[in-house]
């Protein structure tokens, strides 16, 4: 399924909006013994309701954002509820999003009031053999969206599958097998389903509707220096920013999309880079020098001290161990840190094409792996998130390198790799500031909120 990018968003600035109503002045000569007679009381009353309906209505348009706002529109009828729920199939795991919107009837406009996020793991890739186990797993979201959303308001409520990178790299039969018995599910839903409401995502379509999330969570949609969203996964990785300057825009001709949001144009620049996920990258360290079928495996990214630690990737079991290095000492067992980081680049390098060169313009939001990696290693706090530097993930790759923790076996490897892939492979320098986000106002960091706003801004089923 191709979008259009109909993301038309609301309120996105903000901005708050509030008057005060001063007292009237009830002086002497005002009327009768100091008061109002009754017909102009009457006639004062009647404008001072009016006028705070006109507030109502003028706050509701201009700070469409203002949770107050949003709940006093709908009890005052103007606004409706309507609901979307978006399931990720991602590689690691699939994750029902299911959104409560309040939509204007005076703008036309989409609020999102509230959320439901569950996950479940492994992702459904990992049931290439058994799909009904596969379909199974995502009933179990489901029945999660129907208890968040009213009964009544499912046949009105969009459903939508899209698999992410997990599914793009199993063969095409097995894909198509989980699919199906996906799609024989989402039949029996009672919930609005389209012919091609399941299917494996475009890596275009993941990586705009990733900024768009940010971005209007952020509040930055209308402004022209949007935030450049960077999304870590499993299998890829996605980059997408809109380029500031006109003359960057031919540069990127292949990988530009024009997106329309607040009922302008963006230019944006978007690729996913099929393979440089972080558990596939894990994959071709891992595996080099060894044979296609070896599931047994060393590598120099990992301490001596890990011996067969079971990992699975792509529904193969592997043993991973360490490797032996001179610089590693048996009272001093290390992962020797250049090493490693010659053999990350050597895998990275090759893949990232094209390099968005002028990504260090921008400031940068980074979300899923950047930020588990970020917290899991003490860099940022895992509630409030951060702000770090390029470097800041280098610094913390070499000191984990160098001390054996059987608790987290591949932290080295993966630091590393995060580095080299934001250094080395989307050239930004080491002190360029990267602030890593999981939520935005309680807001789930997702492609699927950008995909829900479409579908329900572009599709005249929904939009009327």
């Amino acid at each position: 399924m191709k979008f259009d990018y109909v993301l038309l968003s609301s309120g996105d600035d903000k901005t708050a909006s509030g008057s005060r109503r001063k007292s009237p002045n009830n002086s002497p000569g005002s009327g009768g013994g100091g008061g109002l007679p009754k017909g102009l009381k009457l006639s004062f009353f009647c404008l001072i309701i009016s006028v705070c309906l006109l507030l109502v209505v003028f706050g509701l348009y201009i700070d469409t954002t203002s949770p107050f706002l949003v709940q006093l529109a709908s009890k005052l009828g103007y606004s409706k509820n309507q609901y979307a729920v978006i399931i990720d199939a991602g590689s690691t795991g699939s994750r029902v999003l299911a959104y409560k919107f309040d939509r204007s009837f005076i703008d036309n406009k989409l609020v999102l009031s509230d959320e439901l996020f569950k996950e479940r793991k492994p992702g459904l890739s990992s049931f290439a053999d058994a799909p009904e186990k596969g379909a199974h797993s995502i009933k179990l979201l489901l029945d999660e969206a129907k208890a968040f959303i009213p009964k009544d308001k499912w046949a009105s409520t969009p459903l939508v599958l899209k698999a992410t990178a997990g599914l793009r790299l199993l063969p095409h039969s097995k894909a198509e097998n989980l699919l199906n018995a996906v799609r024989d599910l989402f039949t029996k839903s009672e919930f609005s389903v389209d012919l091609d409401a399941v299917e494996i995502m475009d890596g275009t379509d993941e990586g705009i509707f990733s900024w768009f999330t940010v971005n209007f969570l952020l509040g930055r949609l209308s402004k022209s220096n949007q935030a450049a969203a960077l999304d870590l996964g499993g299998g890829s990785t996605q980059v997408t920013f809109s380029p500031t300057d006109p003359e960057q825009v031919p540069v990127y001709e292949k990988y530009m999309h024009e997106v329309n949001t607040l009922n302008q144009k963006t230019n944006v620049f978007t690729h996913s880079y099929l393979g440089l996920g972080l558990m596939a990258a894990r994959h071709a360290v891992f595996t080099k020098g060894s044979h296609s079928e070896a599931t047994n495996l060393e590598s120099i990214c990992v301490n001596p001290i890990i011996s067969n630690r079971t990992w699975l990737y792509s529904n193969v079991e592997y043993k991973i161990s360490g490797k032996d290095h001179a610089k590693s000492t048996q009272e001093n067992p290390i992962v020797v840190f250049e090493a490693c980081l010659d053999l990350v680049k050597s895998k990275v390098m090759p893949l990232v094409k094209p390099k968005p060169f002028t990504l260090k313009q921008h400031t940068i939001a980074a979300f899923s792996y950047y930020f588990e990696r970020a917290t899991e290693s003490g860099l940022i706090d895992p509630f409030e998130g951060g702000e770090i530097t390029v470097e800041a993930y280098r610094k913390k790759a070499q000191s984990v390198c160098a001390i054996p923790n059987d608790e987290q076996p591949f932290m080295c490897f993966d630091l590393t790799y995060i580095s080299v892939l934001l250094h080395e492979g989307f050239g930004l320098g080491e002190g360029k500031k990267i602030k890593l986000y999981k939520k935005i106002d309680g807001h789930e960091i997702s492609w699927a909120l950008g995909c829900a706003y479409n579908i329900l801004m572009s599709d005249d089923k929904f939009n009327s």
